[in-house]
């Protein structure tokens, strides 16, 4: 017996014209709960740092993954459609973000912040990894309540019927993510680094985090439909899986060698 989807209304409120969407709280939440983490975290490491540098950073940050999220998702999974209505790549509202391209903006804003404030990027790239999957929680569960990147078709007994995806229930992976790519890593991440102080070795974290949130995105993908404008590669894996594997060999590069050593 499968679930049925709780059809919950991608919009929070109306304020006057302007909608708040889930979606839209779900990545602000994500990022100001991960500073505060980030911050706590940082005093545990005894890491010095500028007392208005949070604020700013904050602000940086968002502008990178909104920025390279957007465009991420533009330029991997749905190029054709943006070229031919470009208008659409301004329309974050609706969806349409790649974690991958988040990632390289934040990584981009952080590098350029750091070097205004001088401070040591990879400690800050340390500290945010193991923030990160608070933010991947709260945008997975964004993605559940939207009703988008929905899983296979399945027949267990914990299958969801998702408006818009056909009459077969499907794999709720967007929960799946939620707990590998969120709760899992989170954890993992944070025993390494306030009982084994991994800290302590600087690329390590950034390099750890990288490998374990790409294992779960590899797994995940297979109950997740892959995208209608890619499919299958090697008519077995998806977009999401091989970018995971890519990530996870520039992580093991990291954690033996600094590639931003000369920037």
């Amino acid at each position: 017996m499968s679930i049925n989807f709780l059809n919950i209304d991608p919009i929070l409120i109306n304020i006057g014209p302007l909608p708040i969407r889930w979606y839209s709280i779900a990545y602000i939440a994500g990022i100001l709960i991960g500073i505060s983490y980030i911050k706590y975290l940082s005093k545990k490491a005894n890491f010095k740092l500028p007392k208005d540098f949070f604020d700013n950073f904050l602000i940086f940050i968002i502008i990178g993954i909104i920025i390279g999220g957007r465009l991420g998702y533009v330029f991997i999974y749905d190029p054709s459609s943006f070229i031919s209505q470009p208008i659409k790549i301004l329309k974050t509202w609706t969806g349409g973000m790649s974690f991958h391209g988040g990632l390289l903006g934040f990584i981009v804003s952080t590098i350029i912040f750091s070097k205004k404030y001088r401070v040591n990027h990879w400690k800050i790239f340390d500290l945010s990894a193991c923030a990160a999957p608070i933010g991947i929680f709260f945008g997975r569960i964004a993605n559940f309540i939207n009703g988008e990147l929905v899983g296979r078709v399945t027949d267990v007994s914990w299958g969801v019927f998702f408006p818009g995806a056909g009459y077969m229930a499907r794999h709720p992976s967007q929960i799946y993510e939620a707990l590998t790519e969120g709760i899992i890593v989170f954890i993992i991440m944070n025993i390494c680094f306030l009982k084994y102080k991994l800290f302590k070795k600087e690329r390590m974290l950034s390099g750890l985090f990288g490998i374990t949130y790409s294992i779960g995105r590899f797994v995940v993908e297979f109950f997740r439909e892959p995208d209608q404008s890619i499919g299958y590669i090697l008519n077995h894996f998806t977009m999401g899986q091989i970018i995971s594997l890519l990530l996870i060999a520039l992580s093991i590069v990291i954690i033996k060698f600094d590639p931003l050593k000369k920037i």
